[in-house]
């Protein structure tokens, strides 16, 4: 007897291509919410409705709906834009969304926060229109936005991998017009409408790429259910290993899920890279879960199936061989904040943005200074996958003004340290109707707190990989820290230890639903361990597991809840 299928099956099947009711829902103007259904199909549009939880009980009270609002997430293969489109973005911000801010995502693109529906439609047209960037399949069960290595050292070699991000992202893009129709008053299609890669369901669930140049790993490869791992020979990208089946996400008090590394497939010619793309999502449409959602992604397909299986169905319909893999190493995956110089002999200054939020703090106004930045740059802005910015391509004549402009609103400050620069969260709350406890909003005290026991027992000079996300979605990336916690409730969290500086491990719960001051208790301890008996050069992550503190996660299906 089959099993009955999601919900959400229903609402893609009877969706006539992701249009649904989207446009009455849009048109009514009795509520600041789409039907439930409608809910589902505008992720695909690259939306989330959300509400602004500090004000639900209060509404509550006065017996209105909920603040309702929506988060746009935009498609930017790569991450990069022109000081033309950042102007554009900026102004968009300020005047059509609530929240004023652009936030910089761990997807290597940017959100905006607090839309009210009534500008949904200016939004999307204003930049579609004026920037040329849109949302499509920036969210939903599709092929989510592409993300690449980001290095600015390696300029040449930058450009092949964005290249290809570009292309992949393009390959995947959906072939309905429902876009166009709903947002950008496009003209309506009257022929019958086909998905070659999706189907009229799509995918079983999200669906992550990334293009990733070693020995940098500031893409997170095991996050992503597909990564092509660029092999470089003589400057030149002359192939890629292919990663499948990494996934953070996990479901509280369901031992049947966990985070899951990506399996080594092999390596393939560097012109072969759109079909296996093509073959891995085709198979993850046809062999993926659709029954429930929690173990509807990637790497529970190749649990259920088993990876050989899986990897001869990919080279069934690409038509291509995977060759034993070729040798290449993570050495580091943060970014390098400050300058440096390419090999285009440009400078590049990677700037650190706190939460990936781009506002005007008091005495720091981030936004209206990378405003005037973007009115004299000559180069390009690239989003990093770190929720950090890389004012790109600056000539040596004009590295002292963008330098002086970075510290006159911030955007360098010579006070932050490498702990901070090697922490981060996910947004949380107040907006995520997802998050169980605070991310965003918490961090920067943390980071403070962990500054403060690093300098107290003599190792203020060293950082640990620490991440924080509201719920075990894993937007944050929690589940490939040295320290990762996981709210549990309004400030509780599970904390997890033992991942390692080039986020090749999985953490291990090491304490659960644990309040602040357990939290900080515990890490000053370790800490303190940490400090007096490592080896030469031994990260915290590597430490722990050496010193039994927390038993190493090898594979996740069997360690990660043993």
């Amino acid at each position: 007897m089959s099993q009955k299928l999601h919900d959400n099956e229903r609402i893609k099947i009877e969706s006539n291509f992701l249009r649904g009711k989207l446009v009455e829902g849009l048109n009514d103007n009795t509520t600041g919410a789409f039907p439930s259904d409608e809910v589902q199909l505008v992720k695909f549009h690259g939306l989330y409705q959300q509400d602004h939880r500090d004000y639900r009980a209060e509404r509550k009270k006065q017996k209105l709906e909920p603040l309702y609002s929506f988060l746009l997430r935009a498609r930017l293969p790569g991450g990069v834009v022109t000081p033309q489109q950042l102007l554009e973005i900026d102004r968009i911000a300020s005047e059509l969304t609530d929240a004023g801010s652009i936030r910089l995502t761990t997807r290597q693109t940017f959100q905006y926060h607090g839309i009210y529906k009534r500008n949904l439609k200016s939004v999307f047209q204003e930049l579609k229109f004026k920037a040329n960037i849109d949302s499509i399949f920036t969210a939903g069960d599709v092929n989510r936005n592409v993300i690449c290595t980001s290095n600015p050292m390696q300029s040449d070699l930058h450009a092949q991998v964005y290249d290809w991000s570009t292309k992949i992202s393009e390959l995947l893009l959906p072939h309905s017009n429902a876009f166009a129709e709903i947002w950008l008053d496009g003209e309506k299609v009257h022929e019958t409408e086909k998905e070659p890669i999706y189907g009229e369901t799509y995918l079983p669930r999200k669906f992550k790429t990334a293009v990733v140049l070693p020995p940098f790993n500031d893409v997170d490869v095991h996050a992503n259910d597909l990564n092509f791992v660029a092999i470089v020979e003589d400057e030149k990208v002359v192939g890629f290993n292919v990663l499948v089946g990494g996934g953070l996400g996990m479901t509280h008090g369901d031992k049947t899920t966990f985070p899951r590394k990506a399996d080594d497939f092999g390596f393939i010619a560097v012109d072969d890279i759109l079909e296996i793309a093509k073959a891995v999502v085709t198979t993850q449409r046809d062999l993926g879960g659709r029954v429930s959602r929690s173990h509807a992604r990637t790497k529970y397909t190749l649990e259920t199936h088993g990876v050989e299986k899986f990897k001869g169905e990919v080279e069934s319909r690409s038509g291509i061989k995977f060759a034993p893999s070729r040798p290449y190493e993570f050495t580091e995956r943060g970014d390098r904040i400050g300058w440096v110089k390419g090999s285009d002999n440009k400078w590049h200054l990677t700037v650190f943005i706190e939460n990936g939020r781009i506002l005007d703090y008091p005495g720091k106004p981030l936004k209206s200074g990378l405003v005037e930045i973007a009115k004299v740059h000559q180069g390009d802005f690239r989003m990093t996958a770190n929720q950090n910015l890389i004012i790109a391509s600056v000539p040596e004549a004009e590295k002292e003004t963008i330098e002086s402009l970075a510290r006159k609103c911030g955007l360098i400050d010579d006070s932050h340290t490498e702990q901070r620069f090697n922490s981060m969260a996910c947004v949380a709350l107040p907006t995520c109707p997802l998050a169980m406890a605070e991310a965003e909003r918490y961090l920067p005290g943390l980071v403070s707190d962990v500054e403060g026991m690093l300098k107290k027992h003599g190792v203020a000079q060293e950082h640990i990989i620490l991440r924080v996300t509201g719920c075990p979605n894993g937007c944050g990336r929690s589940m490939l820290a040295e320290v990762g916690l996981v709210g549990k409730a309004p400030g509780r969290y599970n904390l997890y230890l033992g991942g390692n500086t080039n986020g090749t491990r999985i953490p291990k719960m090491y304490q659960e639903n644990i309040d602040e001051a357990t939290i900080l208790a515990t890490l000053d301890e370790l800490i303190a361990r940490w400090a007096s008996e490592r080896q030469a050069a031994e990260g915290f992550g590597d430490f722990v597991i050496r010193a039994g503190i927390i038993k190493e996660v090898v594979i996740a299906s069997r360690d990660f809840h043993d």
